[in-house]
């Protein structure tokens, strides 16, 4: 994972509006976000199996990236497309989170999410096997308490507690984890489009 903080989100889109909200993505969502200091790399997985169908990770230099100044600005005052999208945004799960340990880089071929919150007698560990890529744990920071205005057009959205994510060139052992993790909200997920600064035009 690039940076020490990150973005990660989940949500759903109706297949209705999934092709226009994919093209948003790629051309005007991400490319705005990688253009903010800070933002080092932006991925965009689709579900293989479990809920829901995207997972979007934002890979940040600092937990004061994604907490003020020019994302902030970004979020108050989305563009006529975003504020078209918003609403499509469905059973929206976001994260401000720190990273707290990890191994690995680069993008795998397929990537576990698990979301849960540790029992303290039992803190989380990371996986390492044969197959395997990286693995990072996340763990979710308070929210600024005024709503952004994407937020007020989505309805309002929910946080996990704790993120583990998991990659790996072998879908087996990145399936393996999970069944490792069963007091945890799992979602298995294949790159679909990523994006760095040194990428835009």
């Amino acid at each position: 994972m690039l940076g020490r903080a990150a973005v990660a989100m989940w949500w759903n889109v109706a297949p209705e509006v999934r092709a226009e909200w994919e093209d948003w993505h790629t051309r005007e969502h991400m490319p705005e976000r990688l253009g903010i200091p800070g933002f080092l790399r932006g991925t965009r997985w689709v579900a293989e199996s479990g809920e829901p169908s995207y997972f979007i990770c934002y890979e940040v230099a600092n937990l004061a990236t994604i907490t003020g100044g020019a994302y902030l600005e970004h979020l108050n005052n989305p563009t006529p497309w975003s504020r078209r999208m918003m609403p499509h945004h469905l059973n929206m799960v976001r994260s401000l989170c720190v990273l707290r340990s990890g191994w690995g880089g680069g993008l795998p071929r397929t990537l576990a999410t698990v979301r849960f919150s540790p029992r303290p007698d039992a803190p989380p560990k990371l996986p390492q096997r044969k197959g395997l890529t990286g693995a990072h744990l996340l763990e979710s920071q308070p929210m600024p308490g005024v709503q952004t205005a994407e937020q007020k057009i989505r309805g309002g959205d929910t946080t996990a507690d704790w993120v583990l994510l998991v990659g790996g060139y072998d879908v087996e052992s990145v399936k393996s984890v999970l069944e490792s993790q069963p007091d945890g909200i799992a979602g298995l997920y294949r790159p679909a489009y990523s994006l760095t600064p040194n990428d835009k035009p």
